[in-house]
């Protein structure tokens, strides 16, 4: 009886209307498998090409798996499930990658860690093969974004296109993004599971074919962009909204007592006004965060850890005591600034006097209003219907061995 030998890589292709190009793309990695003595296959998984390229694809020695969910993450997503070896490699097929040199992928693979990034600007950019918008720009800034947000500070090409990556590990993500976004999400949340990321050279060749690419440099670029920062809500919300607030009770405390000199300057109701301003807009960016938190862990994006205590803050109960509290004590202010305005006959006021107590407890009656309702809404997150299990349909490989048919969310 024939042994099957396991596949242990597969190198992945997404694919639509690659037909210039694919064929190179399949024999060069079906060539470095074989020179690396590695037990491989090559996996199209294809978007719906109208040029032919699946079976230019299967001629060339690969196998071709149909991408349901349009878009690069789509299709990724869909070759990952599908992906018969240990490890997967991706690249693009345009040709623009070093298909050729799969070697450093799998012997850090091999070793034992669950990311392999490919470094462009470590391997070498052929002239021609990277816009320089993208290059000096995009690519810097973002990778940029990435460690500071993240903590990769091995990782000096964030949105290298060529990576390799336990299959297991890689799965146990449930990844979901199905744009390009997809190359932000896997590294951001990889990182964010603690796996570990290293970095490899590669090499970047202007891509062989005569159409334009796939990729649209700000709206991508807007995409990933806005992937990192929504993954990141404690440094682009929580602690902003941190230092404006306390910034604006420092201002609200002093101002509200009487005029403030700094030096020569003489801070006075205008600037209760403003600083009335930074604690109300702090404490919605500090709200922001939590409920972004929030969500993060109901969905599964991000680690499914204990909530920190001051996320806790915004349940209902908690929500509503101090949402209570604010506003009776805007309420009482309020009160005491009308009894005032009574007792003089409900006529002109000195606005240097009466603004010290009507903006504060403006404030205070907004700041109530608001976290009020922002525990309604991070309650309504956590809220989950119970569903009976239902078993997955099922779908047969072209070996014809059943397999539960994976569940892909479009976020």
């Amino acid at each position: 009886m024939t042994k099957v030998q396991e596949i242990e890589v597969t190198v992945l292709l997404p694919c639509l209307n690659e037909a210039e190009t694919l064929e190179i793309c399949v024999r060069k990695a079906l060539r470095s498998l074989a020179e690396c003595g590695v037990v491989g296959e090559v996996l199209v998984s294809d978007n719906g090409s109208t040029d032919g390229s699946q079976s230019i694809a299967e001629a060339a020695g690969a196998r071709v798996v149909h991408a349901p969910i349009r878009g690069y993450g789509g299709a990724l997503l869909n070759g990952i499930e599908q992906a018969r070896g240990r490890y997967i490699i991706m690249a693009d097929a345009d040709d623009s990658y070093a298909l050729s040199d799969l070697g450093p992928f799998i012997e850090a693979l091999r070793a034992g860690h669950d990311v392999v990034m490919g470094n462009r600007f470590r391997g070498g950019i052929a002239p021609g093969a990277m816009p320089p918008l993208h290059r000096y720009l995009g690519n810097p800034v973002l990778s940029w974004l990435g460690r500071r947000l993240f903590g990769l500070s091995n990782v000096g090409d964030f949105h290298c296109g060529m990576r390799g990556f336990n299959a297991e590990r890689i799965r146990a993500l449930e990844l979901c993004m199905p744009g390009m976004e997809f190359a932000s999400e896997l590294v951001v949340r990889a990182s964010l599971a603690g796996y570990d990321i290293v970095e490899v050279p590669t090499t970047l060749s202007p891509d062989g074919r005569s159409r334009p690419p796939h990729l649209r440099t700000w709206r991508d670029g807007w995409r990933h962009l806005r992937f990192l920062l929504v993954f990141a809500p404690r440094r682009t919300l929580v602690w902003p909204g941190t230092v404006l607030a306390l910034l604006g009770l420092l201002g609200v405390g002093g101002l509200s007592f009487g005029p403030l000199s700094l030096g020569a300057v003489q801070l006075d109701v205008s600037t209760l006004v403003y600083a009335c301003l930074m604690v109300l807009v702090g404490v919605q960016l500090v709200l922001f965060g939590g409920l972004a938190e929030i969500y993060g862990r109901q969905e599964k994006l991000v680690p499914q850890q204990a909530l920190d205590r001051w996320i806790r803050l915004l349940r209902l109960e908690t929500s509503v005591t101090a949402g209570l509290l604010l506003l009776a004590v805007g309420v009482a202010g309020t009160i005491g600034a009308i009894s005032y305005w009574g007792q003089d006959g409900f006529g002109n006021l000195d606005p240097q006097q009466t603004l010290r107590v009507v903006l504060p407890s403006a404030t205070a009656i907004a700041l109530g209003v608001v976290v009020l309702f922002s525990g309604l809404v991070g309650s309504l997150l956590t809220l989950r219907p119970a569903h009976p299990a239902h078993p997955a349909p099922t779908v047969v490989r072209q070996e014809g061995r059943p397999e539960q048919e994976p569940v892909l969310v479009a976020g």
